[in-house]
């Protein structure tokens, strides 16, 4: 008898359990849809026993018939009635990857109301309305998941909301955009500037054609509402998070913090700290310096990094790809076999929990460190009339280096821990003086200890 090693045996392909399937409705079929329904057709063995029944795609809506597509798929799967397939009364589970807010929000309540659990991908929907998507939810007794939604194959929101729940999470920092992390990084390694690093990312297929979801960090800041939301038990929108984008970023700012031993990076910032009446949730989204030393330094090209810290835990970080047809139809993939699982026990996952409630700070009472570049006119007591400008905002200088150039000099400032709204009246006032040409630069520095 021929007897083999264990790891040399490849595992038989699962029988498919009997039993009504569990029937799914797909919303768009584009560079995530088409990976979705590939994964339905290639695993469907695998999946059929993990989640306890056949796992059988019923429809797909689209916005135009007869288009070339990533997977070969029977033509009368597609429709262009989106409504009338999510509210099938044989549709156990709705999977939406068209994006935008309308109509994603009405089909995904019209699919709720109708009985179906949801899974998601769609952070701008998440970020500006989800109270009302998980007020249905609740409503209707069914799953509403959305892991996809941030951070593309990244398991970072199940984390979140399930195995930290028993934890207290501090604080999230987090890289959550490619595009502007291949930039930065590009501009960090070859000392281009912005306009070449982007023009380069879209050779590539990093950014679209027009990026300004991106670099202005509207992206980021759709998720950074989606994690400070789960992080903190605390409704929190994308109108509620400070966002300031990269295109302002300059060589000269990349070229200074790897001076300091810092590299430039887009983060999504979310914390618990003391407001004016006890403990608030603060969320901003905006570039900052960060020592090379720190784990979110290391993140290179499109890559995305969540770096979480709790009481308990300590400090986690979550790596991988960020985006991307393939790694997000797998967070897809991931929730659509916890939701069927779901349905055929008849249970409900867990919900939005926001019973903290916490209020969110304005960016104005945020504390953080700065690095403030200054052009002076290079006369004596220039200095001095600057650390004074300073002092008067409650502004603390730990460190101060001057460059001489001529006529004029620049002075390179980095403060101790600081508000916003401090350091903005300092900018102000330096702005004001007569002997202050320009505050050529003002950049946060994080991750760094006093």
């Amino acid at each position: 008898m021929n007897q083999h090693s264990p790891s040399s045996v490849l595992p038989a392909t699962p029988a498919t359990p009997q039993g009504r399937p569990v029937r799914v409705a797909l919303l768009g079929c584009g560079v995530v849809g088409s990976q979705v329904a590939r994964l339905l057709q290639e695993q469907a063995g695998d999946l059929a026993a993990r989640v306890g029944a056949p796992v059988e795609l019923v429809g797909i809506a689209v916005r135009r018939l007869g288009l070339a597509r990533d997977v070969d798929l029977p033509e009368e799967l597609f429709t262009l009635d989106a409504h009338a397939l999510v509210t099938r009364d044989d549709v156990d589970v709705v999977v939406e990857v068209i994006g935008g807010i309308e109509p994603a929000r009405s089909l995904i309540l019209a699919a709720l109301e109708h009985g179906a659990s949801v899974v998601s991908a769609n952070k701008a929907l998440l970020a500006e309305d989800g109270s009302t998507l998980f007020a249905a939810a609740e409503k209707a007794g069914r799953d509403l998941y959305y892991e996809a939604a941030v951070a593309g194959a990244i398991p970072i929101l199940r984390p979140l909301r399930e195995s930290l729940a028993g934890d207290q999470v501090t604080r999230v920092l987090g890289i959550v955009n490619g595009t502007t992390n291949f930039i930065l990084d590009r501009m960090d390694s070859s000392g281009a500037g912005f306009d070449e690093a982007l023009q380069e990312a879209q050779d590539l297929g990093y950014a679209e054609a027009d990026p300004t979801a991106d670099v202005e960090g509207f992206d980021a800041a759709a998720k950074a509402a989606i994690l400070a939301s789960l992080a903190f038990h605390t409704r929190v929108t994308a109108a509620d998070v400070h966002r300031e984008g990269i295109a302002e970023v300059t060589a000269s700012d990349v070229a200074s913090a790897a001076e300091m031993g810092c590299v430039v990076k887009l983060l999504a910032i979310c914390a618990v700290q003391e407001g004016p009446d006890g403990p608030a949730v603060s969320a901003r989204v905006h570039p900052a310096m960060i020592p090379r030393s720190h784990p979110l330094a290391s993140v290179r090209e499109a890559y995305n990094a969540v770096f979480v810290e709790s009481q308990a835990a300590g400090q986690l970080m979550f790596y991988g790809p960020g985006a991307g047809g393939s790694p997000t139809a797998s967070a897809v993939m991931g929730d659509l076999v916890t939701v069927a699982r779901n349905r055929l026990a008849d249970v409900r996952g867990a919900g939005e929990s926001s019973y903290a409630d916490l209020p969110v700070l304005d960016m104005g009472s945020t504390q953080t460190r700065y690095h403030v570049q200054i052009d002076v006119d290079d006369k004596a007591g220039v200095l001095a009339a600057v650390a004074l400008a300073f002092a008067e905002h409650g502004v603390s200088i730990q460190t101060v280096r001057q460059e001489g150039r001529g006529d004029d000099a620049q002075l390179v400032v980095v403060s101790h821990r600081a508000s916003d709204a401090d350091l903005a009246a300092t900018v102000d006032t330096l702005r004001g003086m007569a002997n202050v040409r320009d505050v050529s630069s003002v950049m946060r520095v994080e991750g760094e200890s006093e």
